[in-house]
């Protein structure tokens, strides 16, 4: 179950690109490789692979061997001056012995085979957890970047209306107001640029949290970019459908009921009787002398071999075992209702997540029409405060709609894709295919404005 092929296809895909470009497949090989929580979550799957291991091993002949070496003295008058008997004896043995019948150890196979198959899928869903963080991670850089630069542009024009209110107030043609209001603006600014810049340094070492490594030189959408509704998306049932069967988190949690039902099977297995064969070969010797008389004795090797069926009948465990089966129980309705409400979530969350894809199709061409817009009235106001139509106040007002406008476009852009991989994920066909495809939207070199507060 476990995307083996991923790396691969990924490092074919990666071949033919630049060592310097730093697209969102190059950074997610690189978390792959350099973060921890993905190699945790490999670590864990092999530990939980093992307990089927050792399951199935307890069902398989069990082989040991047995060595001795003693030495006796007896004193047989309690007289430490009378003669005293010494005896020397050596034994080995190798015992063996298989399961006929253990029913609880059959069911515990079960489980943890049952647990063995969820481990895989519980890597499945880290693998997916993976892309949707790391593309999350690279997204919130390309938007601090837009953010920088619209907040570095911002800070210009307020400086900009702040001199050439202070200009007009000089030659007597703006009132002390108009200038209070620009240098308020040209404040607010550079508040602005140095929160900007300080979000971006951040964003860039949640990157490098993942990666374990600096990553520069990022790919951005182009400024004609406009959103579309894959076609394998096509009706919401459908999709709520296709999760439930196959997003692997929801899967893993359903295997984890199958292995707590298994669990109360072997539970109650502890009443019924267990049949196993059991088989023994040895050697042993003995040897003495008598202390005193000089006399010596010796026996000859004898070996010893047996076979047998043991059977263990349990009749009372002073209530443990029926203590151990409700406890089973519990275990399994915990597990049937964490199942349930993982389901009822991920219905919610599959339905939300295509929604929101469906509005961000609008959303950005909303935002993409408001900038404009805001920029239309931003411009027409600074040629109407020069033509002396417009006032200072009419230019600082549209240059913090042209500035808002310009965030919300760039944040909207992003969480456009950000929600695709996120409904990709949900129904549970994310892979790299999908990183693919947003990959290819990514055309343009990212800008690199300082993140250094000034």
């Amino acid at each position: 179950m476990i995307r083996r092929s991923l790396a691969l296809a990924l490092a074919a895909a990666l071949l033919p690109m630049t060592a310097s470009a730093a697209d969102l497949l190059q950074v997610y090989e690189m978390a792959r490789n350099g973060d921890p929580q993905l190699s945790a979550a490999e670590s864990t799957r092999l530990y939980d692979k093992e307990g089927a291991v050792q399951a199935r091993a307890a069902l398989l002949p069990q082989l040991n061997g047995e060595a001795s070496l003693n030495r006796t003295r007896t004193n047989p008058n309690h007289d430490l001056t009378s003669s005293s008997f010494t005896t020397k004896s050596r034994n080995y043995t190798i015992n063996g012995s298989q399961t006929v019948f253990n029913f609880t150890q059959f069911a515990n196979l079960r489980s943890q085979r049952e647990l063995s198959q969820a481990a895989d899928f519980t890597l499945d869903s880290a693998n997916d957890d993976l892309i949707v963080r790391t593309s999350a991670a690279y997204f919130n850089v390309l938007v601090g970047i837009e953010s920088l630069s619209a907040a570095q542009t911002n800070e210009a024009a307020a400086k900009k209306q702040f001199d050439f209110a202070d200009k007009r107030l000089e030659v007597g043609l703006a009132p002390i107001t108009d200038v209070h209001e620009a240098r308020a603006q040209y404040d607010q600014a550079r508040a602005n640029t140095i929160i900007a810049q300080n979000t971006l340094a951040d964003a860039y070492q949640a990157l490098t949290e993942l990666t374990g490594q600096p990553v520069t030189d990022l790919r951005a959408l182009p400024a004609d970019f406009r959103p579309e509704l894959p076609a394998k998306y096509a009706t919401i049932d459908t999709l709520v459908s296709e999760a439930v069967a196959q997003n692997p988190a929801l899967k893993a949690q359903e295997l984890k009921v199958n292995a707590a039902e298994s669990g109360v099977s072997a539970a109650r297995g502890a009443h019924y009787p267990t049949l196993s064969l059991g088989a023994s070969a040895g050697k042993s010797a003995s040897w003495g002398d008598v202390v005193g008389d000089g006399g010596s004795s010796f026996s000859p090797d004898r070996r010893t071999n047996s076979v047998g069926l043991t059977l263990n009948v349990p009749i009372f465990s002073g209530g443990a075992t029926q203590s151990g089966v409700r406890q089973a129980l519990a275990q399994r309705d915990i597990a049937q209702d964490g199942y349930e409400q993982q389901k009822r979530a991920l219905d919610r969350n599959t339905r939300n997540a295509y929604q929101t894809l469906v509005a961000g199709i609008s959303e950005v061409e909303a935002r993409r029409l408001a900038v404009v817009s805001a920029q239309s009235a931003y411009d027409a106001s600074q040629v109407g405060l020069e033509v002396g139509t417009r006032t200072v106040l009419d230019v600082i007002q549209n240059q913090r709609i042209l500035f808002s406008a310009q965030l919300d476009y760039a944040n909207a852009r992003y969480t456009f894709l950000q929600n695709r991989l996120q409904l990709g994920q949900a129904v549970g066909t994310l892979d790299i295919a999908e990183l693919q495809d947003i990959n290819r939207l990514l055309t343009q070199k990212a800008a690199t404005p300082s993140t250094t507060v000034n």
